[in-house]
């Protein structure tokens, strides 16, 4: 194993270890009730996983987008891809961080804007963002999953910052390795009721039907990781955005695929509240929607494989970014 791998593989452990300790069904309830994890939040600092990517923390933005992935597979209640991103763009901090979109004055849809020290606005298409150091909240909202989707006022005064390459895009690729993350879950959700769950005196996974759904649901989720990780391969390159937006596009139409075959496999059971599957399942899809949903992603890269031209497309396709 190489120096990176060994790197990479003690941060899974070490924040799955975390993970799995605190993020349980209790606590993702808490936090759909608006109550911040905040033993959680200090475990992440304490180890310093909030500095991950960031310059002078001595790791990659690879291993930033694998930790954002395992975060998706826990559906951690925290701005942590936020904060991990804006430790990136920004002089690294010990705050927490959050992310939304300006939208006429106001930055819109910030994850946990009413705590947050820190909240930076950006626009699609421009690699400039406005920071705002102290933020005022306007009004507190949530997504389809209840997560904290905050508006707060963006000051004349907001300072900028270029960052080089594109925020939206990057942003949309938290989503897409967010989303694979929380795929794996739900496979091993359908894959664990299936074996305990008996019907006609036998576990419902002796079942034809039950198999092919989850074989079905496990092709996409390894199409996702492939795709999340294609994603982050072209951080790199001249392909960036079209690695994006494919990465985003083809991640978005696993999640429709795998969480609808999942809520079959479960019955009336995954639709119940006491039930842990809809913290991954309304998670994936309100991720699926966020900077840009699979449509968006569909059109942009259409548009850039046209404007390449019929002599090119092949080339394009077959070449690694």
């Amino acid at each position: 194993m190489s120096e990176t791998q060994s790197t990479l593989q003690l941060i899974l452990d070490s924040g799955e270890k975390i993970f799995s300790d605190h993020c349980d069904k209790k606590l993702l309830d808490q936090a759909e009730a608006g109550v911040f994890a905040e033993n959680l939040w200090q475990q992440i600092v304490a180890n310093g996983f909030n500095q991950l990517g960031a310059s002078g923390s001595g790791t990659t933005a690879e291993e930033m987008y694998a930790f954002i992935m395992q975060c998706g597979r826990f559906a951690v209640p925290l701005p942590i891809a936020e904060t991990l991103l804006v430790n990136s763009w920004l002089e690294p901090g010990e705050g927490l961080y959050s992310v939304g979109v300006v939208s006429n004055g106001q930055i819109i849809d910030v994850p946990w804007g009413r705590k947050a020290d820190k909240v930076v606005g950006i626009q699609s298409g421009s690699t400039v963002v406005f920071v705002v150091d102290q933020p005022a909240l306007v009004e507190q909202r949530v997504n389809l999953a209840g997560e904290p989707r905050d508006t707060v006022v963006l000051p004349d005064d907001a300072r900028t910052v270029d960052v080089g390459l594109d925020p939206f895009a990057q942003l949309a690729l938290t989503r897409s390795n967010l989303m694979a993350g929380a795929l794996q879950t739900l496979l091993d959700l359908g894959i664990t009721f299936a074996m305990e769950r008996t019907q006609f005196g036998r576990t419902i996974s002796k079942f034809q039907a039950i198999q092919h759904a989850l074989a079905v649901v496990a092709s996409e989720v390894a199409a996702a990781r492939r795709a999340a990780d294609a994603g982050v391969d072209g951080l790199h390159g001249e392909r960036f955005l079209p690695e994006v937006a494919a990465s985003k596009a083809r991640i978005g139409e696993a999640v429709t695929v795998a969480a609808e075959q999942i809520h079959q496999i479960h019955g009336a059971m995954g639709f119940t509240h006491e039930h842990r599957l809809h913290h991954f399942s309304r998670r994936a899809w309100a991720w699926r929607d966020e900077f840009g949903n699979e449509f968006h992603w569909q059109k942009m890269l259409g548009n850039h494989l046209a404007a390449l031209g019929a002599d090119n497309l092949w080339s394009f396709i077959a070449t690694r970014g």
